[in-house]
């Protein structure tokens, strides 16, 4: 096979199948004599494709996983080759590059037992296999994908086939005939465990699992059945006292989960400790979803009961549920220290996807730094109610005895919230508050220890920064509430004050429970886990109650009736409809929480006149006015302001176009295309006037590159 040694001489193929390998492409040796590797040239949109089509191998069943990635801009490069890349990734078989095995060659488990008491199955995955392959997008032509295999064998560094069925010691005798159980398996078998779903169903499951690589056979059920009990044993007898001393345990697990932790700093004179924990799938799952996308901060959970305060970082799914990303445990929370952890779990993640960018942290806590939020994440910082909102719900019910009373309590606050827009004075309000309910001393006591000293603080924050939304304070009360249900269950309250036992439960089943709700849902398996998982909060529940369902008091606005969909005959009263601060008398309201008839009665309330409108859209307006806010004669700044202010204007009603329209097509139509009509010469080695062809344009498969040749092309689309 002659080499070659100019991208545009490659041709370009696109297979007709809707997944397509290795196989199925004709491969071109590129480069020189003393080095060169086989590559070959498809159009970018299918390069999904093609990795899934690698992943379906019958061989050596797999899947690739990003291994790195770099990432350039359109002009980056004042000079440049015809293989530069504007993408760079390389993807790996997911059974390595690293090999869990004793050595790294091969198992112990593989030609003896190493201790025949202990039955425990040895690692499925990381196998050594040292199959990859780098996917470039071409800086020259964005529309093309330059593929580069490196080493298509699944193979480790011995030469041996080190998984899948032609792998003869896989899992014993007679395995040949199986392949290896792939993560995807593993996990899904683990997290049933953790959740202690009986044996049986998650025997079918697994089962069913397996059957997708080989065919069913007695002998295949038979070991599954082995594996699901064994690996039941293992997972009930495992334990998070690794030794009796908590930091000594701490140090083994960490040794032992070194690609689950992104930081960790010990206890010394001058540094406290910390522990930033994120596994790989949480990593996949921040570069997901927190993406051009909103992170939040669930901070200072356990505060009060743990040796370690819990510091969780999340991203809102597809389903804008919260999903736990990474876990740090530590009671420092000063400016050093925070930006140690953060700079490593951001480091981390671009290292995968360089371009990753946040769009916006919403934080719970006033006391934040959010200075360094800023600098760090290079973008705005929101604000959300539901911390402070729980914690006033919840101690007024509990220290309130009357229902009117707490009603009134609540409603007052809220009003005094509501005021930081409104030009009076806070001091004022809040000494009248207290005059009027000077009586209720239990909770009169709570407020003034707890939130006086501090409530200018966190008013000034409300006032000064843009308010959440109440479906993201919903979703983030619910990772809470769950949370608080794993961690706080009466059986572990002698081990609250270890480390270990902490780290345990979260990468055990908190992991689980979000992993096997994510793939439920993206799988459409397990209906009755996505179904709960759909429900998880109250913003996804109150969309399930009809517009009918609810009565609104029209005369003085001050309450509303909501049937409840359960039982028709139980009716639910909503005082103060309209307002974040909503008083319902049901009993997920009743333990401080947001419930869905507050959420519901709210929805409705602000399409309707005499009804005040959320604090989130008073923040926006707020907003807003402050753009348009400016001198008359400062006419440079004023028009800036009514730039940026038409901008956000003009953005917002396409976001709301798209999500009222039931028919994207008609969107589309009315997007404006600009057409490049100019003519510009391209030269190898120097970038072209005209703006690249996006990789979505039809005409990409009859792209040829040829030096010193005109052509037109599309402006990039905006």
């Amino acid at each position: 096979m002659a080499i070659v040694e100019s991208v545009g001489k490659i041709p370009l193929q696109d297979p007709p199948e809707d997944e397509f390998s290795s196989a199925d492409l004709t491969w071109t040796k590129f480069g020189n004599a003393e080095h060169h590797d086989e590559v070959a040239l498809i159009p970018y949109d299918r390069v999904d494709a093609f990795i899934i089509g690698e992943c379906s191998n019958a061989e050596c069943p797999t899947r690739f996983h990003i291994e790195r990635g770099r990432k350039r801009t359109i002009g980056s490069l004042k000079e440049y080759k015809d293989d530069e890349y504007l993408e760079y990734r390389l993807y790996w078989c997911s059974f390595g590059p690293e090999n869990y095995g004793e050595g790294g060659g091969i198992l112990p488990s593989r030609r003896y037992r190493l201790n025949t008491r202990n039955r425990a199955a040895r690692p499925q995955s990381m196998r050594g296999c040292t199959c990859h392959f780098v996917v470039k997008r071409l800086y020259t032509r964005p529309s093309l994908a330059l593929i580069i295999y490196n080493e298509r064998r699944h193979i480790n560094k011995s030469g041996f086939i080190c998984h899948g069925p032609l792998d003869r010691d896989a899992i014993g005798p007679g395995a040949k005939k199986i392949p290896y159980i792939c993560n995807e398996i593993q996990q899904q078998t683990m997290s049933m465990i953790y959740l202690g779903i009986p044996e049986e169903n998650i025997l079918e499951k697994h089962i069913e699992g397996i059957q997708r690589y080989c065919g069913s056979d007695a002998k295949v059920n038979s070991l599954a059945y082995q594996y699901v009990h064994k690996l039941g044993m293992i997972i009930k007898r495992s334990t998070h006292e690794l030794d009796l001393d908590d930091q000594a345990s701490i140090r083994m697990w960490i040794e032992r989960n070194r690609k689950s932790v992104f930081f960790h700093q010990d206890t010394s004179e001058s540094d406290p400790f910390i522990l930033g924990i994120q596994t790989e799938w949480q990593l996949q799952q921040m570069i997901r979803f927190g993406h051009r996308s909103v992170v939040a901060a669930d901070t200072t959970f356990g505060v009060k009961r743990l040796k370690y305060p819990l510091f969780t970082l999340l991203v809102f799914d597809s389903r804008q549920h919260a999903l736990p990303v990474a876990w740090v445990i530590t009671r420092s929370f000063a400016k050093p220290d925070v930006s140690k952890w953060l700079k490593a779990l951001i480091g981390r993640a671009r290292t995968v996807e360089p371009g990753w960018k946040v769009s916006g942290f919403l934080i719970d806590d006033a006391a934040a730094e959010i200075d360094l939020l800023r600098d760090i994440f290079c973008c705005p910082v929101l604000f959300s109610l539901w911390r402070v909102r729980r914690s006033w719900l919840r101690n007024i019910v509990k220290k309130c005895s009357n229902i009117e009373v707490q009603r009134e309590i609540f409603k007052r606050l809220g009003t005094i919230v509501y005021s930081i827009w409104g030009g009076i004075n806070t001091s004022v309000a809040l000494e009248q508050f207290m005059l009027d309910f000077v009586d209720q001393t239990a909770f009169m006591e709570y407020f003034k220890v707890s939130w006086l000293p501090k409530l200018e603080m966190w008013l000034s924050t409300m006032r000064n920064f843009p308010l959440a939304s109440q479906e993201a304070s919903g979703a983030l009360e619910a990772y809470h509430v769950k949370l608080k249900a794993k961690l706080f269950d009466d059986s572990h309250l002698g081990a609250l004050q270890r480390v270990d036992w902490l780290v345990h439960k979260l990468t055990t089943e908190l992991h689980s429970s979000y992993w096997l709700d994510r793939y439920a849902d993206e799988s459409d398996s397990f209906q009755n886990v996505k179904e709960k998982y759909i429900a998880t909060t109250s913003w996804h529940r109150a969309l399930q109650i009809p517009d009918y369902a609810v009565t609104l008091d029209d005369k003085g606005h001050l309450f509303a009736k909501v049937v409840s969909q359960k039982d028709s005959s139980l009716t639910h009263l909503v005082w103060n409809p309209g307002s974040e601060f909503a008083f319902c008398d049901c009993s997920w309201s009743m333990q401080g929480n947001l419930c869905k008839h507050v959420i519901k009665v709210n929805m409705i309330c602000e399409n309707l006149k005499g009804y005040q409108p959320s604090m989130s859209f008073r923040s926006f307006e707020e907003v807003l006015m402050d753009l348009w806010r400016n001198p008359v004669d400062d006419s440079f700044a004023l028009d800036l302001s009514l730039a940026w202010t038409h901008q956000m204007l003009d953005q917002i009603q396409k976001l709301v176009e798209l999500n009222s329209s039931t028919d994207i097509s008609t969107v589309v139509n009315n997007m404006p295309l600009k057409w490049v009509s100019k003519k510009g010469r391209t030269y190898i080695g120097k970038p072209s006037s005209s703006l690249a062809l996006p990789h979505g344009s039809t005409n990409a498969k009859n792209v040829v590159h040829k030096k010193n040749r005109k052509r037109k092309r599309l402006s990039r689309l905006r």
